[in-house]
């Protein structure tokens, strides 16, 4: 399903020393196991600071993401992690990020967390979409849904995450930030919200009780219910899309989630 990790030791000589030149001698480099989009996911330790680096070689089918991710490091400082620097070298795009010494959201019925994160979505539908950005609802849902009309139901000009799952959330110094900004999305404001309902399924919540949660955010009150139903038959399409492409557990959970907030919308 992702992209095959490498080490930071098996990295080319010129883009670990590019990479130093930024940060000075990398002493310690501690893996990342999270996430599916990167070639490279390591937090590099020096004597005096600790960055989180992730890359991808220049050629991978996914190297746009890394643009994109860019692109919007300056709208989400308030939710963030501080982009600190990009380098191209040895046939590697890497980025350098502040690195953030957290866990990862705990979504489960009665965690603290969950009204975390809810800020931090909060905080994100104030974020400011870059000029000409494009990835658009277009891209996202088109192969999901059954008109062309249905997409302008999605159409937007918030400045989306569009990948809600735990992984993608660190709980530290008692907020939520959001990483791994590969699949922004220009769309409707109320769609993060609602794609965090199906990732509340997974961690144990009913639909009911998952939606009281995202209507928490402030976006998800001006989601119309024929829109919610829209969306909620669009995430079970695509998820399982994706659990027949890679029948494993874990994409089955998910798939499995999503067609019981359809079920219960529908």
């Amino acid at each position: 399903m992702g992209t095959q990790r490498q080490q930071w030791e098996n990295l080319p000589n010129e883009a670990r020393e590019t990479v130093e030149a930024h940060m000075g001698r990398v002493i310690k480099a501690e893996p990342v196991e999270a996430g599916f989009n990167s070639g490279l996911a390591a937090i590099l330790h020096t004597l005096n600071r600790s960055v989180f680096v992730k890359g991808l070689p220049v050629n991978d089918r996914k190297a746009w993401t890394q643009d994109r991710e860019a692109l919007i490091a300056p709208n989400v400082i308030d939710i963030a992690p501080r982009l600190l620097w990009r380098v191209q070298a040895g046939g590697w795009d890497l980025i350098g990020y502040e690195h953030i010494d957290g866990r990862h959201a705990d979504y489960i019925p009665g965690s603290a967390d969950l009204a975390l994160v809810a800020d931090a979505l909060a905080t994100l539908g104030k974020a400011v979409l870059p000029t000409a950005f494009p990835a658009k609802t277009e891209e996202r849902w088109r192969a999901y849904v059954d008109t062309p009309r249905d997409l302008g139901r999605l159409a937007g000009n918030a400045l989306l995450h569009t990948d809600l799952n735990p992984t993608n959330l660190l709980i530290a110094h008692g907020r939520a930030y959001v990483v791994d900004w590969a699949w922004p999305t220009r769309a409707a404001g109320w769609i993060d919200a609602a794609g965090w309902v199906v990732w509340l399924i997974v961690a144990g919540h009913d639909p009911a009780g998952a939606e009281r949660h995202a209507s928490a955010v402030p976006a998800w009150q001006h989601a119309h219910t024929s829109d919610l139903d829209l969306f909620a038959r669009i995430q079970s399409r695509l998820w399982a899309g994706i659990a027949e492409d890679d029948p494993d557990p874990w994409a089955e959970g998910v798939a499995l989630a999503a067609a019981r907030w359809e079920e219960h919308r529908n």
